[in-house]
């Protein structure tokens, strides 16, 4: 794929390619192009959408817990059994499992992202065609359109109605009207007009290069469940080393045992503690998730995205691109005033041609009405179509010399309140057709008052294309808790019919953005009131989002234009379409490159599946890292050896967590997201850990009183060793819940590699395991019967007296 693109890149086809107007700079030439290439003057920018390979192996070897086993596995391979350095082993495997994941998910965001990338129309030897981002130089002539990004800084060289925003640098909220000389800065956006300006800063001297360096490379951050695994690490790693101290002291000075088996048991008691598989399988469902999202065409530009995604409350969609597909139909042309209708198609035609990147609504036009072959209309100045203004005009000179200036825009707000128009215009809306008012004026085009007094000409009745899938999307948000909350800058009747015949509650009750409070708390209570609300500019868009997450919302935006912008930058999550403008794109999260908003329940369900697993997994690691710390202080405190050998616990620890847990984080999960992940994790793990070790540690104890002799403490291990798998294997009998056939079966199989183990003389030597007689296995049994029970009972009454 990678090979392809950069084949298309370098070598553009014919109809990529287009001459530029004689009038206008030709660009550079190859020759020129080759010297800056030659020279290093390049656009070499920073990969948003993924970390080095270099960085991966680093990131998954380079631990703070690799470290600690890497310097226990050292002692155990110098005082040996190679059977007691089986941890080593296993964390090298779980090492290279999390690395290899993670180069495949690195390996699916970078072929995706090529796909996703913006590309440039450059001029060069006199013709103008797109390339890639990352093929622009110094001195280039790059032209602009609406939603396209600003990828260098440059100097503008011509300019028509160019106004850009820079509110994501600067925090200036109006646009700018930009003239031929003045600064452009990467990372602003066009929102109306075009223009062309020369790249003078490329690659990491752009401004906007500088500042996003690190905060748009491949991030973890953001996420709760790192940010709570990472809480959870630290008040391990407080809980480890006293306790590691205690094992350490007990076992090299008072016990009197020999000097390896000392140091064997007291590696025992310290590598249990450490949760080295919580990490990685966290990594690994990221990583997982992130490949499964990329067969369907969707980019996760940060990876907690997926996550973040799965926790919204509220999903805010743009009409346009969204609901419906960026393509329009001309329905019906309605003259007003006694205009001809012939007349009216010559204007609609002229207005088309002045514009040469027209948006949705006027490509319609243009497809409708081609312009006319009795002879050429010349366009003698333009005002560009913006979001915030919701119209668009022309001044024209007509074959006969006469000359007009043209309006064309939304009718609500070119014409004055009360015109009898507007009820013909409420009933279109009424049916999801979108209605353009084309009017005369005898305003200049750059006098503020120029949408004063019009003259009606016609009204253009457009005809919008549902998306299929939209319906059964906005269906399954509603099922699982999401409230749709329909934005647009079109009219508040047009939208709600829209809305309406896709089945959205409360679209009944459209809402005029113009008639909402400025005042945040007023307006986060209409939002709450409403579904669907229409004629928003850009700016409410980001205060509508501000306000809804100003009542504790988890706020989703989608969007595909320029007006969008502002509001995914600002959102919980922002998702852009990837037939969408630049700017959207390269703001938004996440990008569904197939433009389906039926992707994004795919979305939802792979943050689900990362959260409600990875929620079970930390479960199962935390429990044992809490019997580990309680049993290191109950034998530091009674003075006796630890009852385990490195070898006991990495059997038990692949039966009743690792394997299991690679399973169950990687597992289908509908639950949905809740927060507080730290709270909802311990509130099982500390009573789980507790009753575990302690039925381990009773066992322990019976043991030592009831064997005596030289070879008691391998019979009081094993005793203590069956007691642990039965209380670990039953916590991981109830994390498993609920049930489906391949749940029971991976538990039964655990269960079964542990009877192998005790059925196999060569397994029982290996492992050093060995149960003697039968009073003390039964009475291990039972011991651990109870705590099953006891386990039972708890872990309903900590769901009932602790609810998450």
């Amino acid at each position: 794929m990678t090979h392809r693109a950069q084949t298309e890149v370098n070598d553009p086809g014919p109809g990529d390619r287009r001459p530029v107007p004689e009038a206008a700079h030709p660009g550079l030439t190859s020759a020129e192009v080759a010297e800056r290439v030659a020279r290093g003057e390049v656009n070499d920018v920073p990969v948003r959408s993924s970390r080095s390979t270099v960085d991966i192996i680093r990131a998954n070897v380079f631990t703070r817990f690799n470290a600690i086993i890497g310097v226990l596995f050292a002692i155990i391979l110098v005082v040996g059994p190679i059977q007691d350095g089986l941890f080593g082993f296993v964390i090298v495997a779980n090492t290279g499992i999390g690395i290899v994941q993670e180069l495949r998910a690195k390996r699916t965001l970078d072929n995706l992202a090529v796909i996703g990338e913006a590309r440039p129309t450059v001029r060069r030897d006199g013709t103008a065609a797109e390339i890639a981002t990352s093929e622009v130089v110094l001195s280039d002539v790059i032209e602009l359109g609406p939603g396209d990004k600003v990828i260098v800084d440059g100097e503008v060289l011509e300019t028509d109605g160019l106004e850009i925003d820079e509110s994501l640098l600067t925090g200036e909220a109006d646009p700018l009207l930009k003239k031929p000389g003045e600064r452009m800065m990467s990372g602003s956006f066009v929102v109306a007009g075009s223009g062309a300006f020369t790249a003078t800063k490329v690659g990491r001297e752009a401004y906007a290069a500088q500042l996003a360096e690190e905060a748009s490379r491949f991030t973890l951050v953001h996420s709760e469940l790192r940010t709570g695994i990472s809480q959870i690490l630290k008040y391990v790693t407080w809980m480890m080393v006293p306790t590691a101290l205690g094992l350490i002291l007990s076992h090299l000075f008072t016990l009197g045992l020999p000097g390896d088996e000392a140091i064997r048991r007291m590696v025992a008691g310290i590598v249990p503690m450490i949760p080295e598989g919580l990490v990685l399988l966290t990594s690994v469902a990221f990583a997982i998730g992130v490949i499964r999202l990329g067969r369907k065409q969707c980019l996760v530009q940060e990876l907690p995205a997926i996550e973040g995604l799965a926790r919204v409350d509220v999903v805010c969609l743009d009409k346009t691109g969204t609901l419906t597909e960026g393509g329009m139909d001309v329905r019906e042309l309605r003259p007003r005033n006694s205009a001809e209708e012939p007349y009216i198609r010559h204007v609609l035609a002229a207005l088309g041609a002045c514009d040469p990147r027209p948006n949705a609504s006027l490509q319609a036009i243009i497809n409708a009405y081609p312009a006319s072959p009795d002879g050429p209309w010349t366009c003698t100045s333009t005002l560009p179509f913006s979001s915030a203004r919701k119209y668009s005009g022309a001044s024209l000179t007509a074959p006969d010399g006469d000359h007009t200036t043209w309006l064309l825009g939304a009718p609500d707000v070119l014409l004055p309140p009360g015109d009898h128009t507007l009820a013909e215009i409420d009933d279109l809306n009424a049916q999801g057709l979108r209605v353009l008012l084309l009017a005369g004026t005898d305003q200049a085009l750059d006098d503020p008052e120029v949408a004063r007094e019009v003259r009606p000409a016609a009204l253009v009745v457009l005809e919008q294309r549902l998306r299929p899938d939209a319906s059964d999307t906005l269906r399954y948000f509603a099922d699982q808790g999401v409230h749709a909350k329909v934005i647009s800058g079109d009219n508040a009747v047009s939208v709600g019919a829209v809305a309406a015949h896709l089945g959205l509650p409360g679209s009944d009750a459209p809402v005029d953005a113009r008639t909402l409070p400025t005042e945040p708390a007023a307006m986060s209570t209409a939002l709450d009131a409403g579904t669907v609300f229409g004629r928003v500019t850009p700016q409410q868009k980001r205060d509508m989002v501000t306000a809804l997450q100003s009542r504790g919302h988890n706020v989703a935006m989608t969007g595909d234009g320029v007006n969008d912008v502002l509001a995914l930058k600002d959102a919980d999550i922002g998702v852009s379409m990837g037939a969408g403008s630049e700017a959207t794109r390269a703001v938004a999260q996440i990008v569904l490159l197939n433009n389906s908003f039926a992707t994004l329940p795919s979305v939802v369900a792979e943050g689900r599946r990362v959260i409600g697993n990875i929620t079970r997994v930390a479960t199962l690691f935390l429990t044992k890292t809490v019997y580990s710390v309680l049993l290191a202080v109950l034998v530091a405190c009674w003075q006796i050896p630890y009852p385990y050998l490195p070898r006991h616990l990495t059997l038990l620890s692949t039966l009743t967590i690792g394997v299991p847990a690679f399973f169950l984080a990687l597992a289908p999960n509908k639950e949905r997201a809740r927060p507080h992940f730290v709270r909802r994790v311990m509130r099982y793990a500390i009573p789980s850990g507790l009753i575990t070790g302690t039925a381990a540690f009773t066992t322990y104890l019976l043991a030592r009183h009831y064997y005596t002799g030289p070879g008691a403490l391998p019979a009081e291990t094993s005793a203590a060793t069956l007691t642990l798998f039965l209380a670990a294997i039953w916590v991981l009998t109830i994390i498993a819940r609920p049930y489906t056939w391949w749940r029971i079966a991976l538990v039964l199989t655990m269960g079964l590699g542990f009877v192998i183990v005790l059925a196999t003389p060569w397994l029982q030597r290996f492992f050093d395991l060995r149960l003697v007689g039968t009073t003390m296995p039964w009475a291990a049994v039972a011991i651990a019967a109870l705590a099953a029970v006891l386990l039972e009972i708890t872990w309903r009454w900590v769901g009932s007296r602790f609810p998450a």
